[in-house]
């Protein structure tokens, strides 16, 4: 038997196991063997070769445009952008990864149009595992649906999924340290609802036979999974929709309805005409917040504050942070900073390179000689 059929037939048996306490350690077996042998079958996959997309990142940040054939997304991405991607009413219309630049309150964001996604992407369909790859490389994921089809959203996501991509989650706070002897060792937070026993017997399909294992809190099966393989990536997302001037106002409440249907707040979803190119503005600043920027307006010796050209950072990031994002020798050569500004106690206040910056903080750092 392959690897294909072994992970059809665990997958039929995983659905086909109610799930309870009492078979809670034997579907965590099988999920862990499903999880091994799909990472093994891609891993054989990958070594076979292929076409594959090499996007180079660009800018200051990278949000990719995730949607099926045809909703609209080489459209929006040439009205948002520079780019010129050729566009039609057909399917796979955009054969290449198509790159455009976003340029907004002085930054550079990289809008990847990615060919669109077809159910079974995630198993090759379409060449989505190419596809996806690209996602995966993202700071930000922009669903676009049609307003036509809003269960076009579950379906993305599940191919997302499918390939290692966790989205607007963290990762599981997991502690797994190999020791010699004394088998698996499992400490737990006092709300973990998953039986020691079914935690042993996860790390055991993994290959651990000695280590210490800390959960300080409550997780599935398939977070506890996705902790020990720790390769997945984990992302933010927003949803926009498309063609939204296609339809009658007594549509909306259906179409509201739909969105809540699959977990979306209709307060919290763009909606957009990217023919009309309207709701652009709104979903650039959708954009601009869930990524997260910050600008860093610098001070420059002998020419003052740059206030035209930021230097944009993420939400978080640090004055030493800044100093290599600058570039040159900077880093090496840093003594300390002064900053004013909304992160600063007063003006002028003198920090280190571990200071958090905050939007439109002046920066003025002074180095050795």
């Amino acid at each position: 038997m392959g690897l294909e059929e072994e992970i059809e037939d665990l997958r039929e048996e995983i659905a086909e196991t109610p799930y309870n306490k009492s078979t809670e350690e034997h579907i965590g077996r099988l999920k862990a063997k499903l999880a091994e042998k799909k990472e093994k079958l891609e891993n054989q996959s990958s070594a076979g070769g292929g076409h594959g997309y090499a996007v180079e990142k660009h800018g200051d940040a990278t949000v990719a445009l995730v949607g099926f054939p045809s909703v609209g997304k080489s459209t929006l991405i040439n009205a948002l952008t520079n780019a010129d991607s050729e566009t039609g009413s057909y399917e796979f219309t955009t054969l290449d990864v198509n790159p455009g630049m976003l340029q907004y309150r002085g930054a550079n964001v990289q809008i990847l149009d990615v060919p669109g996604l077809i159910e079974g992407a995630a198993g090759g369909r379409g060449g989505g595992k190419e596809v996806l790859s690209v996602v995966r490389t993202a700071d930000l994921v922009c669903f676009m649906l049609s307003v036509f089809e809003i269960d076009q959203y579950e379906r993305l996501k599940r191919e997302l999924y499918a390939n290692k991509i966790r989205l607007d989650t963290d990762p599981p706070n997991i502690s797994i340290r190999k020791t010699h002897k004394d088998g698996i060792r499992v400490t737990t937070g006092d709300d973990v609802d998953l039986d020691e026993t079914t935690i042993k017997s996860v790390l055991r399909e993994h290959g651990y036979v000695n280590a210490a294992v800390t959960i300080p809190h409550d997780l599935t099966i398939d977070e506890l999974i996705d902790g020990i393989m720790d390769n997945r990536e984990y992302l933010p997302s927003i949803v926009t929709v498309n063609k939204a001037d296609l339809i009658d106002k007594e549509y909306v409440p259906t179409v509201h309805e739909q969105l809540r249907d699959h977990g979306l707040d209709p307060e919290e979803v763009t909606f957009i005409s990217a023919e009309e190119e309207r709701g652009l503005d709104g979903l650039k600043e959708r954009v601009w917040e869930e990524l997260g920027l910050v600008r860093v307006y610098m001070d420059k010796p002998g020419r003052g504050v740059d206030y035209e050209e930021p230097l944009i950072l993420f939400s978080g990031e640090t004055v030493g942070d800044a100093c290599k994002k600058l570039g040159g020798d900077i880093d090496e050569r840093f003594k300390f900073a002064r900053v004013s500004g909304p992160s600063a106690k007063h003006d002028e206040q003198q920090v280190g390179r571990d200071h958090e910056l905050a939007d439109e903080d002046v920066l003025r750092i002074i180095t050795r000689r």
